[in-house]
């Protein structure tokens, strides 16, 4: 049996510790990028959740544009469309112009930008037939008798209740350029 002398087993004990010391430093970097992408993402959510606050603000806006408005059969200053306008893929309107044709809500909300545009939806300036020609809440028709699954739908039968809807879409944009966008549907008497 041969014994080992202290002096060949110098080497090998630096080696071990220089081996520790890398993976307490690969395992420290690596909670050290944990952190920082949890910080990131709750200052990502905590942004968003601020850009729906600064949408609401432009929706009440663009709501009390609406009710003052007067004549709903025209189109007016770059914010209101009679009928409904073409949308995206996103369901954002297409022919609307947010980057300089929509109006801004003053002053901001905070450090965000909000512009907001509402199309009536309605396929015709001047409504004749509110259940043809306008998306509007419907009325179903009175089952008098029998079952209501044996009727077959038929359109005529449905009457038109209430008044036209419009669609207010709000697009929020902070300083990097980062958008928001909401839409919401409303009735105004």
């Amino acid at each position: 049996m041969k014994h080992s002398t202290f002096s060949s087993q110098r080497g090998v004990t630096m080696l071990m510790v220089l081996l520790l010391m890398s993976a307490m430093l690969l395992g420290a970097l690596a909670f050290a990028r944990i952190t920082e992408a949890g910080a990131l993402v709750s200052g990502n959510v905590a942004t968003k959740e601020a850009s729906l606050h600064a949408a609401e603000v432009g929706r009440a806006a663009a709501y009390a544009q609406l009710v003052a408005l007067v004549d709903k059969t025209a189109d007016t200053g770059g914010w209101y469309w009679a009928t409904m306008q073409p949308t995206t893929a996103t369901n954002v309107p297409s022919t609307i112009n947010f980057d300089g044709g929509t109006p801004v809500v003053a002053g901001g909300v905070g450090r965000f930008t909000v512009t907001y545009a509402v199309d009536r939806l309605c396929n015709v300036n001047v409504v004749n037939d509110s259940a043809r020609e306008c998306l509007v809440m419907v009325q179903p028709p009175d089952a008098t008798s029998g079952d209501p699954q044996d009727k077959t739908y038929n359109p005529k039968d449905y009457k038109a209740k209430g008044p036209h809807q419009y669609r207010i879409t709000v697009r929020v944009t902070d300083a990097r350029g980062t958008q928001t966008w909401t839409q919401s549907l409303t009735t105004v008497n």
